[in-house]
């Protein structure tokens, strides 16, 4: 006896875990932010560039702050010339590349801008994801500071064109000569190849989301158990070690911490007399001064650029001042408590990236934009996507021999040489019915119905689908239903154009009654 076939699986069609399918209506979205952003740059003086998003491994570095994974954080692939390429992580260290390679052909100091996706090879979560979208601008040959106080103030600028209000943002400062003599007078190991440095700065880029305690159980010797039991390992420093880190940032001192109420200049000068006792460098602290006079010169006052000695910024390339766009209104997170926004774009100095190819030092400095994440966040204020985009016209088809079908593509032709979004319908077009759910269900807002005798009295039937349904509420059979033929007229076909356009228009002036 024969064995029954089985009968083949179907593939599941899964989307990878950190990853997402993006509508119609978040790609908008992002078209709109992505343009006032720019406009923005360009008002800086700032031009496009554009890098692959794949690069070789060794050219990107090992710069990720999550760095206990067999690849690095990386996603990567090996050539057929057995070299490893990978999928950026971000927007800057092909900047590097980029700069390194045509050195001697663009004009320094050089300012870009740059849009695009990166990819993390990380543990995906709620609001975690693998691979989003950063927008980058940069300034590399300019050494001093004020490159850095113009960054700043661009970031204030961007969020307010954004629509983001004075005292719902705040652009935080810090400076990582002065979280480096924090170390130094912690004596934190540098042996190590500067392991416990780098856990003690990502254990300090975590206080907006674990809050002091939590950082300070990263920074200790037992580390800290998250809610789901995943344990971190700590950075293994002392007790006394934790309170020095904490004082010099502020954190153990509210007239003074990043939440301090007082002058950002007093925070300073607090961090200064903090260090000086420990015989460590100040040149951080006088950066950071330096910067505070020249956004201050400009207009910038601290409720929108604030100094603090708490800001540390993830990734190891940066070697001077540092900083982050933080939001500070509440939202609804995942489990439905009340948080607030924090942070959705940093940057800072980087003078050693180029370095790594030309041997030579190469000043930049600049900052990123989740571009996702500040998504969300200008959606919570109402401030993208209000201008809703209106479905395209349908040109339904009655007829499917050629010359039928050929008018009606005239038809939708003209509607779209007068900028009106159109379509003709492309499916089984003898279940006439179907054409129609077909328009309520994209939305449509008007049909255009052309049978054999319309044409050959060169007519049309225009049927508003808007006005159409809300009288077909009123109308209880079906017989009604058909004798009224809501919101349906009919009009010659040299009128076709003019008469969509007043009918859009009378729509559109609804829309704006209705929102008021």
């Amino acid at each position: 006896m024969s064995e029954k076939k089985k009968k083949p699986q179907k593939l599941k069609a899964r989307l990878p875990r950190g990853f997402v399918d993006r509508s119609p209506a978040d790609i908008r979205a992002t078209d709109e932010m992505v343009a006032n952003i720019k406009s923005v740059y360009e008002r800086y003086g700032f031009d496009p560039v554009e890098t692959p998003i794949f690069e070789y491994t060794d050219c990107l570095g090992k710069f990720l702050p999550d760095q206990d994974r067999p690849n690095e954080g990386v996603f990567s692939v090996q050539d057929d010339d057995e070299q490893w390429m990978s999928l950026r992580y971000d927007l800057t260290a092909p900047l590097a590349r980029h700069v390194a390679e045509n050195v001697n052909t663009i004009q320094l100091p050089y300012r870009t801008y740059r849009a695009g996706w990166v990819f993390r090879n990380e543990k995906p979560g709620p609001g975690r994801f693998r691979q989003f979208m950063q927008f980058d601008a940069d300034t590399v040959g300019a050494p001093g500071v004020q490159a850095d106080a113009e960054m700043c103030m661009m970031m204030a600028d961007t969020m307010e064109a954004l629509g983001i209000k004075r005292g719902d943002y705040v652009i935080r400062v810090n400076n990582r000569k002065v979280l480096d003599a924090i170390l130094l007078a912690a004596k934190i190991r540098t042996d190590d190849d500067g392991a416990q440095k780098l856990a003690v700065l990502r254990s300090l880029d975590k206080y907006d989301k674990f809050g002091v305690d939590g950082v300070g159980q990263l920074l200790s010797v037992k580390g800290r158990t998250d809610e789901s039991g995943d344990h971190t390992k700590g950075a293994g420093l002392s007790d006394d070690q934790i309170d020095l880190i904490m004082s010099a940032a502020g954190w153990n001192d509210p007239t003074s911490g990043p939440k301090s109420e007082l002058s950002d200049g007093l925070t300073l000068q607090n961090l200064e007399e903090e260090l000086e006792g420990h015989s460590v460098s100040l040149d951080g602290v006088h950066e950071l001064s330096a910067i505070r006079n020249l956004v201050r010169a400009a207009g910038y006052d601290q409720d929108r650029i604030l100094f603090d000695p708490s800001v540390v910024r993830g990734l190891e390339y940066y070697t001077g001042p540092v900083y982050e766009a933080e939001l500070l209104f509440d939202v609804t997170n995942e489990k439905g408590e009340t948080v607030q926004f924090g942070s959705v774009g940093g940057g800072g100095r980087y003078d050693g990236l180029v370095k790594r190819f030309t041997g030579q030092d190469v000043p930049a400095t600049g900052f990123s934009i989740g571009v996702s994440r500040l998504m969300t966040a200008l959606k919570n204020l109402g401030k993208l996507g209000q201008d809703a985009v209106v479905a395209p016209v349908l040109v339904t088809v009655m007829d499917g021999d050629t010359e039928a079908l050929g008018k009606y593509q005239q038809i939708v032709q003209s509607l779209r040489a007068a900028g009106i979004r159109a379509e003709m319908y492309q499916g089984n077009w003898k279940k006439f019915g179907n054409q129609l759910k077909y328009a309520d269900r994209r939305g449509s807002p008007i049909a255009i119905i052309q049978g054999s005798d319309e044409r050959a009295a060169g007519k049309v039937q225009i049927k508003d689908m808007i006005e159409g349904r809300k009288q077909a509420e009123a109308i209880a059979s079906n017989e009604e239903y058909r004798e009224a033929r809501p919101g349906q007229f009919e009009i010659a076909e040299t009128e076709i154009v003019p008469e969509i356009l007043k009918l859009l228009a009378s729509q559109a002036e609804d829309r704006a009654l209705d929102g008021q």
